[in-house]
């Protein structure tokens, strides 16, 4: 049995999946949706799909199996929610959602575990950093206990808001003709999945409590207290206590002289995991006695041959894609996971355990570093 699947917003982000999704030997039917009309047959045109949606509330009502939610931060919770009810098993770029409100941010974190147990469907956040090589990896060594007891973990997402992926352009885009820097400011730690992700993928942990500080940038003209955020912190940093009882720390940075990465390192008490900067490079398994060099290869699992060849059929120069060559697993994963009708790796018990740290985190930064619990909607339940 193979399953439809819509594509629901064709921008920049989308071009790196839709041709994966579209070559998916499970994938037998490709929709696409966008509000916007030329971008929407722009892409039809590019893709050669012939069924296309001008809105979201009618790809909703369309029998397709699954839809896959590329559009902005702020709607993808709501939307996730809408084609959950829908009967419609749902992809998700990340994060759940990011609002200015972190109060507001929980709030839609109940909703959507509500959402998955009401509708039955299943629900998958696309985070990039579970599928990283090193993540991949640590996995595997973790299994095998080569860790030992985990003591520490460190996470990092570094993105300054005038890189080449500006967050600027993002804002105008949200605010067209209202935009002024008024509307500025995003909060570092509302976005906190690809700092969070790999490491408590590795060690099978969630964030329990947090501490964190938030650094103000002398003459700042993004993050600043009069900002629809009231958030004065260009950068921020989190201590945490996990449930495995190890540490970890997380840096969320937008103001950095730096040309950007997501990574983490693992330490344990018999052997340790460090990425090793530029990012989708390499990194080191190192015990007392040794260190170990390991390439991307080195670490990757392996996608089925038939996957594997679609893959290079769609994609020929880079059949993995990016952010570390994780996207081919993200929609490998998310498609069997529809198709065989079980939980995917990234469930939404896992995705707001990935956001909720950070939410939580700002709230200390915002007290001077005031250690909090992070609150926790536990596992899923047994089907």
């Amino acid at each position: 049995m193979t399953i439809s699947i819509g594509i629901v917003g064709c921008g920049s982000f989308a071009q790196s999946f839709i041709p994966l999704f579209q070559h998916h030997p499970l994938v037998h039917r490709l929709a696409l949706c966008d509000i916007n009309s030329s971008r929407l047959a722009d892409n039809a045109r590019k893709y050669q799909v012939q069924e296309t949606y001008a809105d979201f509330e009618t790809i909703c009502r369309s029998d397709l199996d699954a839809l896959v939610i590329m559009t902005q931060p702020w709607l993808h919770a709501p939307q996730a929610i809408q084609a959950l009810d829908s009967g419609k098993c749902v992809y998700s770029a990340v994060p759940v959602i990011s609002l200015p409100s972190g109060d507001e941010m929980l709030q839609w974190c109940d909703r959507l575990i509500e959402a998955v147990c009401r509708s039955g469907r299943h629900y998958m956040m696309g985070e990039t950093s579970y599928y990283r090589c090193e993540a991949m990896y640590g996995r595997r060594m973790a299994a095998q206990g080569a860790f030992g007891h985990f003591v520490h973990a460190q996470g990092s997402y570094l993105h300054d808001v005038d890189s080449p992926c500006s967050l600027r352009e993002v804002c105008m885009r949200r605010h067209g003709d209202e935009w002024n820097l008024s509307l500025s400011g995003n909060t570092p730690m509302h976005y906190p999945t690809h700092s969070t992700g790999g490491l408590r993928s590795v060690m099978n942990a969630h964030v329990t409590k947090i501490s964190a500080l938030g650094h103000i940038i002398p003459g700042d003209d993004w993050h600043r207290p009069d900002t629809v955020h009231r958030n004065p912190f260009g950068n921020e940093v989190a201590l945490c206590r996990m449930s495995n009882g190890a540490t970890a720390e997380i840096r969320e940075f937008r103001k950095v002289g730096h040309i950007g990465f997501e990574n983490f390192s693992i330490y344990g008490t018999e052997a340790s995991l460090v990425s090793v900067p530029p990012e989708d490079s390499a990194a080191l398994w190192t015990t007392r006695s040794s260190i170990t060099p390991l390439t991307s290869e080195d670490m990757r699992d392996v996608l089925p041959e038939d996957v594997m060849a679609a893959f290079n059929q769609a994609m020929p120069h880079n059949p993995y894609g990016g952010h570390g060559g994780s996207h081919a697993f993200m929609v490998h994963e998310f498609v069997e996971a529809v198709q065989q009708d079980r939980l995917p790796a990234i469930h939404a018990w896992a995705a707001v355990r990935y956001l909720a740290p950070g939410i939580m985190a700002h709230k200390s930064a915002m007290r001077d570093g005031e250690l909090l619990d992070v609150p926790d909607w536990g596992d899923p339940p047994q089907r």
